[in-house]
C-alpha cells in the first residue's frame, strides 16, 4: 500500500513533472496559447475543458483534506470559466497550480492511517481509491489534450 507522501509525489509529478511518463499537465498546457485552448473540433471536448474538468477534481478532493467537506458533482465538471484572452487563460492555470502545490503539501502530512478510512462516507471508497483515480484521472485526459494539441496545431 503505498504512503500519503507516495500518493502526494505521484500527483505533484503527473501536474508537475518527474514521473515516468515524462508529460505533466503544468509543462503541457502552458504551452498551451488561450486561443488553442478554446478551439473547438467537432465531437471533441476543447482544451479549456479537459484542462478544468482536470482541475475539478482536484479542488473537490482539496476541500476534503482541508476541512472534511466532500462538495462536488460530475456535471459541474465541465462547466469552465469563458476564457477570452491569454491573461484570463495565464490566470486559470496559477490558480490550478497552487491549489495543486496546496493538495499535494496537505496530502504528504496526512497521516497514513487515514489511506484506508472512507472518504467521508463509505460509499466513495477510501481515501487511497480516491488519490489514486484522481492520478489516473489526470493521465487520461492529459493525454486526450496532447492528442488534441497535435491536432489543433496540425497545417
Amino acid at each position: 500500500m503505498p504512503t500519503s507522501k507516495q500518493l502526494a509525489t505521484q500527483v505533484h509529478q503527473v501536474y508537475f513533472g518527474g514521473n515516468w511518463t515524462e508529460v505533466n499537465v503544468k509543462a503541457t498546457v502552458s504551452n498551451i496559447n488561450w486561443k488553442t485552448a478554446i478551439k473547438k473540433i467537432e465531437g471533441f471536448n476543447t482544451i479549456l475543458a479537459l484542462t478544468y474538468h482536470i482541475h475539478y477534481f482536484t479542488k473537490v478532493q482539496l476541500r476534503v483534506l482541508e476541512d472534511g467537506q466532500l462538495i462536488g458533482n460530475d456535471s459541474e465538471s465541465y462547466k469552465h470559466p469563458n476564457i477570452s484572452s491569454q491573461n484570463e487563460w495565464e490566470t486559470l492555470q496559477k490558480t490550478m497550480w497552487n491549489e495543486a502545490e496546496r493538495f499535494t503539501k496537505i496530502l504528504s502530512k496526512l497521516p497514513d492511517t487515514t489511506l484506508d478510512s472512507p472518504f467521508t462516507d463509505k460509499k466513495y471508497g477510501t481515501y487511497t481509491s480516491n488519490i489514486l483515480g484522481l492520478i489516473e484521472h489526470t493521465h487520461y485526459h492529459l493525454g486526450q489534450i496532447i492528442i488534441l494539441n497535435k491536432l489543433l496545431l496540425k497545417p
